[in-house]
Formats: structure tokens, sequence, C-alpha cells
């Protein structure tokens, strides 16, 4: 029952794929919006899936089968392909073959990312810019930014997937956890709240989830400058 249950896991985690497929049809079919939601839905795959795995200690039912593996595969689809290709048939990235170019460099760069040994660090970070370009395409389709101006954006996070800074890991990453999580719930209501109402969403539901992105990266930028804060904060412990 529990290597069926495991099983059952694998399949929940592969489903985040189906979600990404659903989100490519869309996409061709030009409902942004319903892509953006299938994103969503794998974006909510990927969050849950992990903790389901530890629960059921995954490995041990299954030593054979590797869901990490899976899981960058499913990742790589949802997080990237169709994010990056949304942008480029929503013109956001600029016209004709820019587009294309700019497009190119963000499949090989996240490429790159997801294959380094130390893509998720020994100490519970994401090594360089982790490719949420799902999250990227989502707000500078909401925001109706200048293509050259969005363009800009996506090189400059496109070189940061190389820069081996330390981004936090959400679930995981020790220092400031609770309210990590906290803010990250605030966000994941507003963004979810904002995506009835694609391409205007709520100016407050949109503002607040930006809100979030850039505590995240305020963050991860000040743990990263200051590796000595965190490494007294482990030797002292709680308190």
């Amino acid at each position: 029952m529990l290597k069926l249950c495991a099983w059952g896991v694998h399949l929940y985690t592969a489903m985040g794929a189906v979600a990404g497929l659903i989100s490519l049809d869309r996409i061709a079919r030009g409902d942004f919006r319903s892509a953006f939601i299938a994103m969503a839905v794998a974006v909510f795959i990927d969050s849950s899936d992990g903790p389901l795995a530890r629960a059921i200690r995954i490995r041990d039912r299954i030593p054979w089968f590797d869901g990490a593996l899976l899981d960058n595969i499913v990742d790589y689809l949802t997080y990237v392909v169709a994010p990056v290709f949304l942008m480029l048939r929503a013109g956001l990235i600029g016209p004709g073959r820019i587009g294309e170019l700019i497009a190119g460099f963000l499949i090989l760069a996240s490429a790159y990312g997801f294959c380094h040994v130390e893509a998720k660090t020994e100490d519970n970070y994401f090594r360089g810019f982790p490719s949420y370009w799902n999250l990227v395409a989502l707000y500078l389709y909401c925001l109706g930014l200048p293509a050259a101006l969005n363009a800009s954006i996506l090189i400059v996070l496109g070189v940061m997937v190389f820069v081996p800074i330390k981004y936090i890991y959400p679930s995981r990453t020790e220092l400031m956890r609770p309210l990590t999580l906290v803010l990250a719930v605030i966000w994941a209501i507003a963004t979810i709240g904002m995506l009835p109402g694609l391409p205007a969403p709520n100016p407050i539901l949109l503002y607040t989830s930006l809100g979030f992105i850039v505590y995240y990266f305020v963050m991860s930028f000040v743990l990263h400058a200051h590796p000595t804060r965190v490494a007294a904060r482990r030797t002292l412990g709680p308190g």
C-alpha cells in the first residue's frame, strides 16, 4: 500500500507536465489567461508534491525511480518552456528574430541552471536566478511595459542565472522561513485572485503580489551578502 501511495505521488508530480501541455495549447490559441491558470496549477503541484514525497519516504519505497529528475523535467516545461513561449507569442519580448533570440537565450540559460550540480545548494538555497519565468511572464503581461524594457529585464535575469548568488528556496531556506512562508501565502492568495481579471487584474492584488517579489530579491541579496550573519545564526541557534 505504501509503495502504491509512492507511485501516486510520482503520478501527481507528473501531472504538472499535463498542466504544462494544456498551457502550451492555450498559448497557441491566444488564450493567455487560461495558459496562466494552467501554469498556476503546475506551481501548486510543484509546491505540494515535495512534502508528500518526504512524508511517505518515497525514496525508500521506490529507490530505483528518480523523482528529482521527474520534478526537473516537469519544472523545465512549466517554469521555462511554457512561459517563454507565452512571452514570445504575446509579443512581450520584441518582434521577429529579436524576440526569438531573447527567448532562445532564456531557454539555454535555464538549461544550464537546471543541470548545474549545485542548482540547489546543501544549505537549501537556489544557486543563480531560479528560472521563475512563469512569474516573470505574468508580471510583464500585467504591467504592459514597452517591449524594449521587457527585453532588458529578461536579459538581465537570464544573465543572473549564471551568477552564483544564492536565492531563497521559500519552503526550505531556514533563515527567515516563518516570515517568508507567511508572505508567500499572502502572495499566493493575491496572485490567484489576479488570474480571473487578466489581462487587467485588480491593481491592489497586482502590487500586493509584486511586494513579495521585491521581498524575495532583497532578502536573497541580503542573505547572500552577509554569510557571517548566517553562520552566526546557525552557531547560536534559536534565541
